[in-house]
Formats: structure tokens, sequence, C-alpha cells
């Protein structure tokens, strides 16, 4: 963990993006960033994470910290929350971590035990513990947000994904029962569904293939500002030429 520049000191709370990659992760810090909140930026990567929490923190001239997480390990959650909770209270937690899969299908019989239930460790395992560990400082505020990322296989399983479906469909299952207990409390729980490819930053790198991930990222800040009378809990995402 380390700051990686000043900003004016802020009655807003922390915005811990959690599974902070080139794509999606990054674009999401950026967006909280930009909009005044310190951020901290979670991965199993400190080097690269570091390198984003820099570059960020001097784009936005905000507070960026960068720590180390394994979700698959409930010590080094433990752990890792300490440090951002040390920061000040979270605010919004987003929740992007996925244990890395094939894009391509495997056959059922050659998965292994150890790599279906890292899958779970990570997405739904992860999702529960580092909810669990910010819960308490939203509800004690009477408001905080918090966004789980998920995607066309959180609700439709197919063959040769059975690691990334059933982890996805528990923590769909897992938003579902945190915004029914929670809600009232004023805490927004949404889930995201990406339904598509991700690609790199038009505004960073000109490319376009896939979805823009700085596009995506505000969708995320609508949620976390949405007015409370009139809250979504589940969205879907995908680009316009993307087939249904």
């Amino acid at each position: 963990m380390r700051p990686m520049c000043s900003s004016p000191s802020s009655s807003r709370g922390i915005a811990a993006i959690v599974g902070v990659g080139p794509r999606l992760g990054r674009s999401v810090a950026r967006k909280f960033a930009h909009e005044g909140y310190t951020v901290a930026i979670l991965s199993r990567d400190l080097r690269k994470l570091s390198g984003y929490a820099e570059e960020i923190a001097k784009e936005a001239m905000a507070q960026v910290f960068a720590i180390r997480i394994d979700c698959a390990d409930a010590k080094s959650v433990r752990e890792a929350f300490e440090a951002v909770l040390s920061l000040g209270y979270v605010e919004v937690l987003v929740y992007n971590a996925c244990a890395p899969t094939s894009r391509h299908p495997a056959r059922f019989s050659d998965l292994s035990v150890d790599s279906f239930q890292t899958s779970l460790a990570v997405s739904a395992v992860g999702a529960f513990q580092c909810s669990q560990l910010v819960i308490a400082g939203m509800v004690a505020r009477g408001k905080g947000t918090i966004i789980f990322t998920g995607s066309s296989a959180s609700l439709n399983g197919a063959a040769g994904f059975s690691e990334l479906s059933c982890a996805k469909f528990a923590l769909r299952g897992l938003s579902q029962c945190l915004t029914r207990e929670y809600s009232t409390f004023g805490v927004h729980v949404a889930h995201v569904i990406v339904d598509g490819l991700i690609g790199t930053s038009r505004s960073h790198s000109g490319a376009e293939n896939g979805m823009d991930p700085d596009a995506m990222a505000e969708t995320y800040w609508h949620l976390h500002i949405q007015d409370k009378n009139a809250w979504t809990h589940e969205i879907d995402l995908r680009p316009s030429e993307h087939r249904f």
C-alpha cells in the first residue's frame, strides 16, 4: 500500500475497487478518482497495481492506494481490508475479481476440483468476505454502494464453462441476497452483467475492439449516484452490434 498523490480533504469515504487490471477495473478506479474519491485499488500483482495507482493519481490529482490482495485467500482478504479501512470508511465497494479462465470450452471431465474451488473462491467467497468487511460501516452511516461484476455466464450455464458459470451464479445469488437484506438500511447493491468482450479504452489507445471500459465505468458511477427511490439492482452491458 502506498499513496500516489495528494488531494484536497473530502468528507467522502473510500472507493475500494477489487480486481484491478488494465481494462475495466482500472477504468472504474479512474472514474471514481476523477469524481473526487480517495481510491483503493486491489489485486494480486502489486507491481502492476502500483503503476496503475501512480498513473491514476497523476491524471485525476487524487489519492490512490495500491494494496495487494489474493481473493482466494481469506487471510489475505482480511489483511487487505484492514489496510483499506485504516484509510477511512468504505463508501463504495466494486468487486471485479474473477479467477482466470479460458475463453474456450473445457471438457468437464478434464477439470480439476482445485481449479473449480479456486473459481468459486475468487468470484463468490471473496465477494462475500469483502462485502462482510465493509457493510457494517455502510449500515452505520445509512449509505453505501456495492457493485458486483457478473457476466453472461451469470445467467446461463454453457457446455465447457462449468467453473465460470457456477462461480458467477453464486455471485449473482449473493448480490440478490444482500440487496434484499440491506437496501432498507441505505446500502445499494447492484449486479452488472457484462455480455461481451471488454476492449481497451479508446480515449487512451484508440482501439475499438470490444467494449470501451471507460464507457462501462460511467455505468458503475451512475449506479452509485442513483436516487434511492429509483435504484437499479441488475443491469446488462453489451456493444450495439452484439447479438442477444
